[in-house]
C-alpha cells in the first residue's frame, strides 16, 4: 500500500470518528516547496460534507494523523491546506523497497487491450523534414509512455505512396529525370524524389503564368495547366493498372524507401507495421457501398459519395470522387478498419499528425461510429502545433524545408563546436568524440522539441537547444555523466542498506522528486504528452544539483551518510534515464 492509500484510509477514519461524517474521497497534492511537508492534503475537499473553519478541521486532522500514524511526524496548516511531514523511516523504506526496482516507475501490462500508436506517415513524394522531425519523435515518445504506463502498444504508420503529389514527382522525373538515379547522383532517394516534387511546382507556376497571359483568370489557369491535367491522368491510369506507370511507381518509391530508413535509423524510431495507402484505400472503397446501402453516405448527381454530418454541427464531407477515385477519408476508413483486423487486442488507436487536419480526424472518427464501429469511440488525434523556423514557415513544393538528416547533421556539429570551445574532452578518441557530439547533438534536438507541450507552436533555435545550462538536454546529460564520475571515483561498497539518523531537507527533496516518477509516467501517458517526462526529469535534475552543490557526497566524513548519498545520486542517474529512454534520447558515461 502507498502513501496516498494510507494517509486516505486514515482521513477517511478520521473524517468519521471526529466529524460522524462518512466520506469517499480524499485530494492529495505535491506540497509546494514554499511550505514545510511532504504531501498535501486539501482540506477545502472535505467542506461540503463537514462544515467548519478549514483551518481547524486541518488542524483536528492533523493531529488524528500524528497520533495514530507512525509515518506522520508533524503537520502544518495553510488555509486550507493541510502540509504533512513523512518520518525519515518513510522516505528510507521508499528508497530502499520502492525505488530498488530497476525499472522504477515503469509498470507491467494488466490488460490485454492494446493501443495503435501511428506516427511520421509521410508521403513517398519528398524527405522527411523539420515538421516530421516532431512527429516522428512525439509518437514513439508517446508509445513508449504508454507502454511504460502499463498497456501493450504497437508502433506503426500509413505511408501516403498514392495519390496526386506521388504522380507530380513521377511525371516530373519522366519529362525531366534523364533516367538519373540515387546510384548515378549519389543522392538518397528520398531527396532525388523530392527534387522532382519541387520541378513539377517550378513548371506548373510557369504553366499558369502562361495561360493568366492569354487570358484566363487564376483559377482557372490552376485547373487547365496541361502538366496538372497529365498529372490527374497518369493517377487515374495508377488506379487502373496501367502497367507502366505501376512500375515507375514501385520504382521511385522503393527508392523512397530506402532513403526514409536512414532517416529512422539516425533519428532512434521504430515500427511494428507498415500500412500502404496503396492498399489500404480500396477497403474504404468497400465500406463506403456499404455505408451507401445502410445510409450513412449518399449519392450526389454527378456520381460523388458524400456523408452529411450537418446535424453533428460538421459539414457534408466527399468520401469518393464523381470519377470513383479515393480521396484521404476513403484511405484513413480503410485503414483503420484493416488494423482492427490485422491486430484485435488493439481497442484504441493514437494519431500524431499537425493540427491543420484536426477537423479532418473530427470527422473520420464520427464516420467509423456512423459505421457502427465500436472502438471508434477510443480514438485519439495528438494534434501538435507547427515547428518554425526563425525565417519563416516551410513549404516542401516549393523546396524551402529544412531536410531531417540535415538538421540532424547540423545539431552533431553544433555540439562538436560547442564542445570544443568548452574543452572538456581531453584524453578521448575521436571515435569516442564523434559519438558523444552525435549523442549530444540529437538528444538537444529531441529534448527541445518534446520538453514543449504539443499543441504549441514551437520556434526551433538550434543553437538555444543545445545550450548547457537551463531547461535543455546537454544539461540534463551532463548531470547524469557528473553521477557516472561520483560512481566511478567511489573506492568503497555501496550496495548496502544504510540507516540514517536524520534526513538533511535536500535530500528530502531529492526523494520527493524521484518518489513523483510514477505518476509523472501515468499523467504523461493520460494525456499523451512527453513534455511531463522531459520537465519532470529538468525538475529531478535541479533538485539533484543544489543537493550536490550543498552537501558533501564522497568527501562526507560519516561512511553511512556517504553511502546513503552515493546510493541517492546513483537513484536519480537511473531515473534519467529511464526518463529519458521514454523521449528516445541517449544518456552519455561521460562529458
Amino acid at each position: 500500500m502507498n502513501i496516498k492509500e494510507i494517509l486516505h484510509n486514515s482521513i477517511v477514519k478520521a473524517v468519521q470518528e471526529l466529524f460522524d461524517t462518512n466520506i469517499e474521497n480524499t485530494d492529495f497534492q505535491a506540497t509546494r516547496k514554499e511550505f514545510e511537508g511532504d504531501i498535501t492534503f486539501v482540506v477545502f475537499s472535505l467542506l461540503r460534507y463537514v462544515k467548519g473553519n478549514p483551518v481547524q478541521i486541518g488542524t483536528q486532522i492533523g493531529d488524528y494523523l500524528v497520533k495514530n500514524i507512525t509515518l506522520v511526524s508533524k503537520f502544518n496548516v495553510v488555509k486550507g491546506f493541510l502540509n504533512i511531514s513523512l518520518d525519515n523511516s518513510y522516505h528510507l523504506e521508499n528508497f530502499y523497497t520502492a525505488f530498488a526496482d530497476e525499472n522504477f516507475g515503469f509498470k507491467q501490462a494488466e490488460t490485454k487491450d492494446a493501443t495503435m500508436v501511428e506516427y511520421s506517415s509521410p508521403n513517398t513524394n519528398k524527405p522527411l523534414h523539420l515538421g516530421h522531425v516532431r512527429n516522428n519523435l512525439l509518437g514513439y515518445s508517446v508509445a513508449e509512455i504508454i507502454k511504460a504506463a502499463g498497456k501493450k502498444v504497437y508502433k506503426t504508420q500509413i505511408i501516403n505512396d498514392r495519390g496526386i503529389h506521388i504522380c507530380k514527382s513521377m511525371l516530373a522525373w519522366e519529362r525531366f529525370g534523364n533516367d538519373e538515379t540515387p546510384e548515378s547522383t549519389g543522392l538518397k532517394g528520398d531527396k532525388l524524389v523530392g527534387n522532382y516534387y519541387v520541378k513539377f511546382d517550378q513548371e506548373y507556376k510557369k504553366e499558369i503564368a502562361e495561360l493568366e497571359a492569354k487570358g484566363s483568370n487564376k483559377e482557372e489557369a490552376k485547373k487547365q495547366a496541361p502538366i496538372l491535367i497529365e498529372a490527374q491522368k497518369m493517377l487515374q491510369k495508377w488506379e487502373t493498372g496501367d502497367k507502366d506507370v505501376v512500375a515507375l511507381w514501385k520504382k521511385m518509391n522503393q527508392w523512397v524507401y530506402d532513403g526514409f530508413a536512414i532517416t529512422y535509423q539516425e533519428m532512434g524510431v521504430d515500427f511494428d507495421a507498415l500500412y500502404y495507402e496503396s492498399q489500404t484505400y480500396l477497403l474504404g472503397k468497400e465500406f463506403i457501398t456499404e455505408g451507401l446501402k445502410s445510409g450513412v453516405f449518399y449519392k450526389k448527381e454527378d456520381d460523388s459519395v458524400w456523408c452529411d454530418l450537418t446535424k453533428d454541427g460538421l459539414d457534408e464531407k466527399i468520401v469518393l470522387r464523381s470519377d470513383g477515385t479515393a480521396v484521404y477519408m476513403t484511405q484513413d476508413i480503410g485503414t483503420a478498419i484493416q488494423r482492427i483486423k490485422d491486430y484485435p487486442d488493439v481497442n484504441s488507436m493514437v494519431y500524431t499528425v499537425g493540427n491543420e487536419q484536426n477537423y479532418h480526424f473530427k470527422v473520420l472518427f464520427l464516420i467509423l461510429k456512423k459505421l457502427g464501429f465500436e472502438w471508434a469511440k477510443n480514438l485519439y488525434h495528438l494534434s501538435y502545433g507547427m515547428v518554425d523556423l526563425p525565417e519563416g514557415k516551410m513549404k516542401s513544393r516549393e523546396g524551402t524545408v529544412v531536410d531531417a538528416d540535415d538538421l540532424m547533421l547540423e545539431m552533431t556539429n553544433t555540439a562538436r563546436e560547442i564542445s570544443q570551445e568548452l574543452g572538456k574532452l581531453e584524453g578521448y578518441s575521436n571515435e569516442e568524440k564523434e559519438s558523444l557530439y552525435n549523442i549530444i547533438g540529437k538528444g538537444a534536438l529531441k529534448y527541445y522539441i518534446l520538453k514543449v507541450d504539443p499543441k504549441k507552436r514551437i520556434l526551433f533555435d538550434p543553437k538555444e537547444s543545445i545550450d548547457f545550462n537551463g531547461n535543455t538536454g546537454p544539461f540534463i546529460q551532463y548531470t547524469y555523466a557528473r553521477i557516472q564520475s561520483i560512481l566511478r571515483k567511489a573506492n568503497f561498497d555501496y550496495s548496502k542498506n544504510v540507516t540514517i539518523a536524520e534526513l538533511l531537507n535536500k535530500e528530502k527533496s531529492v526523494l520527493k522528486q524521484l518518489a513523483e516518477f510514477p505518476d509523472a509516467i501515468q499523467l504523461a501517458a493520460k494525456n499523451y504528452s512527453p513534455a511531463i517526462i522531459a520537465n519532470y526529469t529538468y525538475d529531478l535534475v535541479k533538485e539533484y544539483n543544489s543537493f550536490y552543490q550543498s552537501v558533501p557526497i564522497l568527501g562526507c566524513d560519516d561512511l553511512e551518510t556517504k553511502i546513503f548519498r552515493t546510493q541517492l545520486s546513483k537513484k536519480v542517474a537511473d531515473t534519467i534515464k529511464l526518463a529519458f529512454d521514454l523521449l528516445g534520447i541517449e544518456v552519455p558515461r561521460r562529458m
